[in-house]
């Protein structure tokens, strides 16, 4: 509704009453509540600003002395940002930066990102001046930054329009995308209203492209800076991607705080080392920026000082020019007409030019001289014929504006502020260890490889030099095991053993498992580890102990008689002894390749005289009782740590008690583990499902014994030993509970068929079977709820066998494991139920109810 006259003259009266009061209080609490509880149209202009600030503070502990928001624990130390409540006033026409200003960093550049949060935190913003980071290549997700000694969460989107969305307070973006991709980037920016001004890094954009660019931003009055820039500066305020170095370097050139001079140049570089001389020779930098070194730039000399003439708080500015291009001629005529009255200090790099035959390319893409007028020496005459401050040569630079600065302090134009607390700086810990400002213990020790320099090192030898020399798969062993080189023939040796290693079939315990896993869908790692799983004392891991008891019975002085017989009384099997399948008569041709390699290369082989006179013992008691392959390795091992010269008998001890023999089967078997697993994906094997003839099922009766011990059935086995047999094995009492409730004694299908009542019999004694087969039995109900047309010839058989003929039949059998094994080959067509009784027809028509589906119902008894 429109406001009234009378409305709009009481308003005018009020105005300037609510501005006096406003200047009047002083104290903060009483000028808050005096704000709140004014209409918005009393206030004057400039105040009602205050009410739209942005609601951006920090909600946790640790940035900037702020207390933790209800609902955090003491650990949090996560600072959040709300998002502003209000848009943000609109910025002078002069100004492209203020200690509000937020943006995009377009690409994935955290180290910049984390120095613009860094900047802002010791400038002692209240919230981060990058919203976000827009990554086109990755999902969205948050990257975790340091807001001072906290951190912060910065949200990444993979799309511009939906960052736009979100962050609605964003009128810059910092784009570091590549000389490629910069071009449709920055198109697609500018279609947003929201975006003021882009800072291009990428070097190399190509100029037809730049100045694409620069036309569409001049039509939409969006600023651009650069390509090929560092990009820009304003103290106290906001800092574009990596401009002013690293922290140390900010502080000492007091860019934390705003000065009085303002300057523009091409080098990113040489912006750095303006910093430094507008600090240490006047009261600091107001704003810099760094144009950019193409020929073709978004933004020139002249506009960003007549940016800075019309800032009031900018007092003097600095042009740093460079041979190449005419722009210094755009700012001359400027302040020769008047348009730029502030004074100028200015120089324009590359006077040695002359000093060459024929022009020189500097650096930059336009700093090429094509004409007279475009060289250094020509641009410094001009500007100083047009009143600039132009020193003779750059050095005086601080010199000159160190005067000019002191002239403007002295008539009163410039004013100088107390210099504040310098910031503390947070400093990243892989800096201040890199400096030896902090030491730190290591949580891991490596002594074996080494990937931080140019090359890769096993144990000291660069990966080169292992192909050079050819040491082969057992040199690496040597190298990374033992980090020592070893003898050629302990290197063969070592390959020697993976190969007889590799595999022994398909029926050990360990192909089995990983053939399983892989029929079960399981990928490579999963079907590996499931058979290194089975890997012990009983598969594989008789290398370990065959090692352990010959070498203890070796060092000890035992004969082999002796040692022999002392594992008999230990009761303990020889590790490394016996065989299922070969003997003295049909030996195992790995165990005599093993040998024939030792007795002909290594330079002694005691332990394995002693295990070989061991098995002359042990086979004369039984045939199979040989030195198998894992005992031949063992010893032999030991005989070559030993005797090799590489090892000290403490360092030979040591590894055999980390269990490097172990490692030799667990390497040597993965071989033939992965080929099991190939094999089977490429022979494309279903899942695996044992079959049911195979297992001995044991049942208990569960209605016998007395209460509490119903099923359980005790077993007692004892094996007497033999004296003379060196594998001896007792089994004294073993007690064990069978918890199924089915049972397949006999293996074969057969068809059972029911018996016919014999005429023969006594009566009598028929009667009074019946009568204690209803009292004492429980019956089985069987249901067939499908047809068996198109059924197996074996199942027919089954179902003949149990009376069933047509669909929805229902027979009676007593509970035995006859009829329980015939219904479990048939139990996905039959419902089962257990009665005390046969029903009669009308029972059975009166329960019968619709069921979609039958199953077996499995009854599991108590476990004791």
């Amino acid at each position: 509704m429109a406001p009234t006259l009378a409305w709009r003259v009481w308003l005018l009266a009020a105005r300037p009453i609510v501005s006096f009061l406003l200047h009047s209080l002083k104290q903060d609490v009483v000028r808050t509540f005096f704000l709140l509880f004014l209409p918005v149209e009393i206030l004057p202009r400039r105040r009602r600003s205050t009410l739209t600030m942005p609601a951006a503070t920090p909600s946790a502990n640790g940035a900037n002395g702020a207390k933790a928001a209800s609902g955090l624990s003491a650990n949090d130390n996560i600072t959040r940002f709300s998002a502003p409540s209000r848009p943000l006033s609109p910025l002078p026409e002069h100004a492209l930066f203020n200690d509000k200003t937020r943006c995009f960093v377009y690409g994935l550049q955290p180290r910049a990102v984390q120095g613009m949060l860094d900047f802002d935190f010791i400038c002692k913003r209240k919230t981060p001046s990058v919203a976000g980071i827009i990554y086109t290549f990755g999902g969205q997700f948050v990257s975790k930054m340091y807001w001072g000694t906290s951190e912060t969460l910065l949200p990444v989107y993979q799309e511009v329009p939906k960052a736009i969305a979100k962050h609605p307070d964003v009128d810059v973006v910092v784009n570091f995308a590549s000389s490629r991709s910069v071009y449709s980037s920055t198109m697609e920016l500018m279609e947003f209203p929201q975006i003021k001004t882009i800072a291009i890094i990428a070097e190399g954009v190509p100029e037809r492209r730049a100045r694409e660019i620069a036309h569409k931003a001049q039509l939409k009055g969006i600023t651009i800076i650069g390509p090929a820039t560092v990009g820009g500066i304003k103290p106290g305020c906001f800092k574009i991607g990596n401009t002013g170095g690293m922290m140390d370097n900010i502080v000492a050139s007091k860019l934390y705080r705003k000065g009085s001079v303002g300057y523009v140049s091409k080098s990113g570089g040489m912006s750095n080392e303006l910093n430094n001389i507008i600090a240490n020779n006047t009261d600091g930098v107001y704003e810099g920026v760094a144009i950019g070194g193409d020929r073709y730039p978004g933004t020139t000399f002249i506009d960003h000082l007549l940016r800075y003439q019309a800032d009031p708080d900018c007092k003097i500015l600095v042009l740093l020019g460079e041979v190449g291009g005419v722009e210094e001629y755009k700012v001359i005529k400027a302040v020769e007409d008047g348009v730029i009255t502030k004074p100028i200090v200015a120089w324009a790099i590359g006077t040695c030019a002359s000093m060459f035959k024929t022009e020189v390319q500097f650096g930059h893409a336009g700093a090429f001289a094509n004409s007279t007028l475009e060289t250094a020496k020509t641009k410094n005459e001009k500007m100083k014929e047009a009143g600039f401050y132009v020193p003779e040569t750059f050095e005086d630079m601080p010199q000159v504006l160190k005067a000019l600065y002191d002239s403007l302090v002295k008539n009163g134009t410039i004013k100088p502020q107390p210099e504040p607390v310098v910031p503390k700086i947070p400093i990243d810990y892989s800096w201040a260890q890199e400096l030896g400002l902090i030491r730190k213990p290591a949580a891991f020790i490596s002594t074996i490889s080494d990937d931080r320099g140019q090359e890769l090192l096993y144990a000291g030898m660069p990966i080169s030099d292992v192909f050079k020399e050819e040491i082969g798969i057992g040199g690496v062993m040597s190298l990374l095991w033992f980090r020592r080189r070893l003898p050629p023939y302990a290197s063969k040796f070592l390959e020697m053993v993976l190969m007889l290693t590799a595999d022994h079939g398909p029926a050990v315990s360990g192909a089995m498992n990983t053939i399983i896993t892989t029929r079960a869908g399981k990928d490579l790692i999963s079907s590996l580890v499931a058979g290194l799983l089975t890997i012990g004392s009983r598969f594989g891991g008789a290398l370990d102990g065959a090692a352990e008891e010959f070498t203890k019975a070796f060092d000890k002085g035992l004969s082999p008689r002796e040692f022999v017989d002392s594992m008999r009384k230990a009761n303990k099997l020889i590790p490394g002894i016996g065989h299922r399948v070969k003997s003295r008569n049909n030996p195992d041709l790995r165990v005599e390749l093993v040998k024939e390699y030792v007795k002909a290369k290594f330079p002694t082989h005691k332990l394995l005289d002693y295990a070989l006179a061991v098995e002359s013992v042990t086979t004369s008691k039984k045939d199979n009782l040989i030195l198998n392959v894992d005992g031949c390795i063992a010893v032999c091992f030991v005989d070559l740590m030993r005797n090799c010269g590489a090892f000290s008998s403490e360092e030979a001890e040591d590894y055999l008690k980390m269990g490097v023999l172990n490692g030799l089967f667990v390497l040597g078997r993965s071989i033939g583990l992965i080929a099991h697993y190939l094999d089977q994906k490429r022979l494309r094997t279903g899942l695996y499902r044992h079959p049911w003839d195979d297992i001995t099922y044991i049942l208990p009766q569960l209605g016998s014994g007395p209460p509490g011990t119903e099923g359980r059935v005790e077993v007692q086995m004892v094996i007497e030993p033999h004296s003379d047999d060196a594998q001896t094995v007792w089994c004294r009492h073993l007690n064990y509970t069978i918890d199924n409730s089915l049972s397949t004694r006999d293996r074969h299908e057969r068809t059972i068929a029911q018996e016919k009542p014999d005429p023969k019999r006594n009566r009598r004694k028929r009667k009074d079977a019946r009568t204690r087969t209803k009292k004492n039995m429980s019956f089985f109900r069987i249901t067939l709820h499908r047809s068996a047309i198109g059924l197996p010839k074996s199942t027919r058989g089954v179902l003949d066998a149990l009376g069933l003929h047509r669909r929805t039949q229902t027979v009676f059998h007593p509970v035995s494991p006859q009829f329980a094994g015939m219904i479990f080959k048939v139990k996905e067509l039959v419902k089962v139920d257990e009665v005390d009784r046969p029903l009669s027809k009308r029972e059975l028509q009166a329960e019968r109810r619709p069921d979609p589906g039958f199953v077996v119902e499995k009854r599991v008894p108590r476990v004791l």
